[in-house]
């Protein structure tokens, strides 16, 4: 199976090199494919002879998104928009990955897939607005909505905690927004697996919800940091409303991931075990 990724330097991008064993992967940088060149986008996707395309390219920068809001759409919506139309014409299987942020947050059930959304920052829009540009294109496809991503690579949680926890005795850590952290390794393996179905001819389009369990805080994360770090680092609870940031977060970010269970066999993974495998790297 041959794969082709928009993305290069990103967590996703990077674990779908690492953990790819039969399968070719294939990542185009920015400089390869700028995503805000359309016709460089349709470029790559008329000329490749790849089975499946994943788009593993995102503006992720929350904060920043509030202000930076023309780039941010443009990479999140317009760009997978044109993607999602150029596959479409060839039939490819497009595997998009999105995020927990579509939703607004609230209550304290898992959102499921069919959840009516409601993103509370200008980063969710843009995502929920590149979801719907996908399913507009009619092509086989998948959304793939996931949280808290974490790796040996990147800028994320782990690496912030663990530089931080080296630093200091004690660290505030805001405790009241939940959700399921993801290693990125095992969002590569998940999305290899439905790469495979949809090539197999036994995958439906949809979205798709995946996250590590247990779900946990952010305070309930960087305390198992520090203890399988070694790190001596106190963590002290706080609110999101003692941490405030130029865009808002939800509380309630936990994913019910049945359906992608039902639909390809993949089941949760324990984001303890995985965090295991990524200190090994980073400690």
């Amino acid at each position: 199976m041959k794969v082709l990724v928009f993305g290069y330097a990103g967590q996703v991008a990077t674990a779908l090199r690492k953990v790819a064993t039969n399968e070719e992967v294939i990542c185009l940088s920015r400089d390869e494919v700028d995503l805000g060149t359309p016709d460089m986008v349709r470029a790559a996707i008329e000329a490749t002879d790849a089975d499946v395309l994943i788009n593993a390219a995102a503006y992720t920068a929350v904060d920043r998104a509030e202000d930076d809001r023309d780039h941010a759409e443009q990479v999140n919506h317009l760009a997978v928009g044109t993607m999602a139309r150029a596959a479409a014409k060839r039939d490819l299987p497009l595997l998009h990955i999105s995020t927990d942020y579509v939703f607004p947050g609230t209550g304290s059930d898992p959102w499921k897939t069919n959840d009516e959304t409601g993103a509370i920052n200008h980063y969710g829009a843009t995502k929920r607005r590149g979801e719907e540009a996908l399913q507009l294109a009619g092509g086989p496809h998948a959304v793939l909505r996931t949280s808290w991503v974490f790796s040996e690579t990147g800028a994320n949680f782990v690496k912030t905690m663990l530089r931080l926890g080296a630093e200091r005795d004690s660290i505030s850590v805001v405790s009241d927004q939940i959700g399921g952290p993801t290693a990125a390794d095992d969002i590569a393996v998940a999305l290899l697996t439905m790469a495979k179905a949809f090539l197999d001819g036994n995958a439906q389009s949809g979205v798709y919800h995946f996250a590590g369990t247990q779900d946990c805080s952010w305070a309930d994360f960087a305390r198992q940091i520090f203890d399988q770090a070694g790190l001596t680092c106190a963590v002290t609870p706080i609110s999101t409303a003692e941490y405030p940031t130029p865009a808002p977060r939800p509380l309630n970010s936990r994913l019910d991931c049945s359906a992608i269970e039902t639909a390809f066999g993949i089941k949760r993974p324990d984001w303890r075990q995985s965090l295991t495998s990524i200190l090994k790297d980073l400690t």
